[in-house]
């Protein structure tokens, strides 16, 4: 089975696979003829096994000591509760917080941010974990580089497209053939719509976010 296939049959990118190969999760065998990675049922269901786990919040080391064997799916889930419980309470906490700020009736332009911020700072030298979203703030970016690109290589092989037939219309009597110069017209369109493409791919890989997930772990 093709990588595509197994895309399709789980519901996870084809990079999100090839990171849990390279984070040894995932041991497909290689066709010996063409030296492909071959996945069957095997590999699928260890997929799935791995979609539900990090679906579940389970970082990638208790996956890998779950596969490992060091840890049952029990053990694995008591280590996991001790962190979503450490997860609720900073929640609560925070609630608390946004809670007894509801009572404060000032504009934000006189709101002393720096004695809350000092409230905060204590409260997380106390165990406190805070949701800071402002590391968010620079997601857009990631968007900024492919688009540039695809943009840049767009306008080059437009370009290129423009300087053939105006080669072409200064002196037809010199001009290739017409197969030929659809042959070389097609080349740049073919790079054009394959830059295009990847686009897509990339903006859908990034809003899954599940990749830049596994970053953290």
């Amino acid at each position: 089975m093709k990588i595509n296939e197994v895309e399709a049959r789980v519901g996870i990118t084809k990079k999100n696979i090839r990171f849990y190969e390279a984070q040894g999760l995932l041991s497909p065998r290689r066709n010996s003829e063409n030296g492909y990675r071959d996945y069957g049922p095997d590999e699928v269901e260890t997929l799935r096994r791995i979609k539900l786990l990090r679906k579940l919040g389970l970082s990638l080391e208790e996956i890998r000591q779950m596969q490992s064997g060091a840890h049952t799916v029990g053990d694995g889930m008591r280590r996991h509760l001790v962190t979503l419980e450490r997860e609720r309470r900073n929640l609560d906490r925070a609630m608390e917080l946004c809670a007894a700020l509801t009572t404060r009736e000032e504009r934000l332009d006189d709101l002393d941010a720096g004695a809350l911020l000092d409230e905060m700072a204590r409260m997380e030298r106390e165990g406190t974990t805070f949701q800071d979203k402002q590391r968010g703030d620079i997601k857009p970016l990631r968007y900024v580089v492919p688009g540039a690109i695809t943009l840049l290589t767009v306008l080059l092989m437009a370009g290129l497209i423009a300087l053939i037939l105006w080669g072409f219309s200064i002196d037809t009597e010199e001009a290739p053939p017409l197969p030929l110069l659809i042959v070389l017209m097609a080349i740049p369109g073919a790079v054009i719509l394959g830059v295009v493409l990847a686009l897509v791919q990339r903006v859908r890989e990034l809003g899954r976010g599940e990749m830049d997930d596994a970053r953290q772990y």
